[in-house]
Parts: structure tokens; C-alpha cells; sequence
């Protein structure tokens, strides 16, 4: 089957060690892309089409060692499988962190509406006794910024890396060599 040219990255170099972090001494499957390529490869891919699958084109210069020619779709996807992994239980993190918040949230917002109602004195000074009772109501309700700032606004960022990870590790890869 082929995929739509809309689709597909491509990426020129000269050797396909250019694609890798040089520093990394992991064995060449294990090894982390290069920065700059993997930022190039992910901010192409997001404003690429979510419906179809993506192809990643590397166009070489100079022709690579053979092993490294077969293993090379096999370590673009197992790195972007890593980097999916990682989002993943930083999502889930996330989560269980705005679990946490929410529930001390709502324990300290309960506690400063019956301190409001309990320990402000009904006194003839009925405008500061109102400011008091609001003033502990607004406290109770900052308190609750963390936990809805979690639900409504963080998580789905890193639920959409997520996904585009898990899309760039299932990528096919195509070496485009020189001619011999």
C-alpha cells in the first residue's frame, strides 16, 4: 500500500549517523535521534493529516553500512515507542497528581465554608463579618485552581503528543540512497 505523499517527511543528510545522537553510546537500535532531527521529524508530523499513517523518507548522500540500511526503521520506531511510553506515565502522573489536588482542594474548600459559617461572630459589624465569610469563600476557591487548571486545560496536550508518538513509532521508514 502507499502512503499518500502528503504523508510523508522527508529528511536530507549527508549519513544516516546524523540522524543519531553522536554522544549516545547505546547500541544502534537503542539509540536516541538527534535532537534537532527528532524536533524537525515531530513538528512535521503535526501538521500532517491525523487520519493515515505517516512515512518517514531519509534522502543519503553516501551510502550507509548494510546493518545499519535494515536497523534503521527498527530504531526510529523503537525510539518514538520510548518517547510514547515516557509521555504516557507523564500523563498518567499528571493525572493521579490532579486526583490528589482535587481531593485536598475540595477538603480545604469545605473546611473554609464552615470556618465561614462557624467561627466569623455575628456582630454588629455586619460589613466586616461579610468580608471575612467572602474572603474565606474566595480562599476555599483558589484552592480549587490546581485541580481544575489538571482536568480542563493540561492533560490533553500531552494526550496529543502522546498519540503523534505512538503514530511516529508505527511509521514506515524508506532510505533513499545514492547511487552506487
Amino acid at each position: 500500500m502507499s502512503i499518500p505523499t502528503s504523508n510523508r517527511i522527508e529528511v536530507r543528510l549527508r549519513e544516516i549517523s546524523q540522524l543519531f545522537n553522536s554522544m549516545d553510546p547505546s547500541p544502534f537500535i537503542d539509540r536516541d535521534l538527534d535532537a534537532a532531527a527528532e524536533e524537525f521529524i515531530v513538528s512535521w508530523a503535526r501538521e500532517l493529516s491525523h487520519k493515515s499513517e505517516l512515512e518517514l523518507v531519509i534522502h543519503l548522500s553516501t551510502l550507509p553500512a548494510p546493518d545499519r540500511i535494515a536497523g534503521t526503521e527498527e530504531a526510529v520506531q523503537h525510539y518514538f515507542a520510548s518517547r510514547a511510553e515516557i509521555t504516557h506515565r507523564e500523563l498518567r502522573l499528571l493525572l493521579r497528581r490532579g486526583r490528589t489536588s482535587l481531593i485536598i482542594g475540595l477538603l480545604f474548600l469545605a473546611g473554609c465554608f464552615g470556618l465561614a459559617e462557624v467561627a466569623v461572630p455575628r456582630a454588629p459589624l455586619a460589613y466586616w463579618n461579610e468580608f471575612l465569610k467572602t474572603g474565606l469563600q474566595i480562599v476555599g476557591w483558589v484552592a480549587m485552581w490546581r485541580p481544575l487548571e489538571i482536568f480542563l486545560y493540561e492533560w490533553w496536550p500531552i494526550r496529543s503528543d502522546q498519540r503523534l508518538l505512538e503514530r511516529l513509532a508505527r511509521m514506515k521508514v524508506r532510505l533513499n540512497l545514492p547511487a552506487a
